[in-house]
């Protein structure tokens, strides 16, 4: 499965982006931060076409763009819950405070929306041992989805952070996890092949909301002759 992220500076832009990239995504993220006159009642009430909508609202330290409080950008996490997203994706270093309130909000709904609770490091990709502690810290928030993401400097970066994959799903939990910059690409065609429940993929060049985004035409080009190399 592949995630297409709508990074855009308007509503009418993410718009138009969203109808553009839903045909072509298994899902979409809407990043919220980016969108300076956010109507995510507008935004939500898109018909989707089976698709999936995850809300993403990153915090400035997170590499977003949000400008209010963090109380501001949890409140809008905590609307689109009540809007009906399928999933809302927020950071495992916010307050505790505010992530008992967006579970508090999850669960008012029925749980109908689920939480993704995502780890990042924008420089390095840790040792093994610590993206072990990173991932637990998130499982202990009870996520429904825990997210990892790193730097890549080499290619054997690659590995250690597709290593959590296959360690997460022996103990039942869903998880994607990659590795970002240009040492990373790879690990972004490989994780879903190995597990991660999708990857990220832009829907055309310049529109990367990372670095090291492929394009979804590139995702699938490479997955596909990965998926029908024979051995040997």
């Amino acid at each position: 499965m592949i995630c297409i992220p709508i990074v855009a500076p308007t509503t009418e832009a993410a718009v138009a982006q969203m109808e553009r990239g839903l045909p072509l995504a298994d899902v979409v993220e809407l990043r919220i931060d980016q969108i300076e006159d956010c109507d995510l009642k507008q935004l939500l009430a898109i018909q989707r076409k089976g698709k999936p909508i995850i809300v993403t609202n990153r915090r400035a330290d997170e590499r977003g763009a949000f400008p209010g409080t963090e109380r501001e950008r949890v409140e809008l996490l905590k609307e689109a819950v009540a809007l009906g997203a399928d999933y809302v994706d927020i950071e495992v270093r916010t307050e505790k405070l505010l992530l008992k309130e967006l579970v508090a909000q999850i669960e008012k709904y029925n749980g109908r929306t689920k939480r993704i609770v995502s780890y990042h490091d924008f420089s390095a990709t840790p040792s093994e041992e610590a993206l072990r502690k990173r991932f637990e810290e998130c499982v202990t928030t009870k996520a429904d989805i825990v997210k990892i993401c790193t730097y890549a400097h080499t290619v054997e970066d690659n590995l250690r952070v597709l290593g959590i994959i296959p360690y997460a799903r022996n103990k039942g939990q869903t998880i994607i996890a990659f590795a970002m910059g240009e040492q990373g690409r790879i690990s972004r065609v490989m994780a879903p092949l190995v597990g991660a429940a999708w990857g990220y993929a832009s829907a055309e060049k310049g529109a990367e909301s990372a670095p090291g985004q492929l394009t979804i035409e590139e995702m699938r080009l490479v997955s596909q002759i990965l998926e029908n190399a024979g051995p040997g």
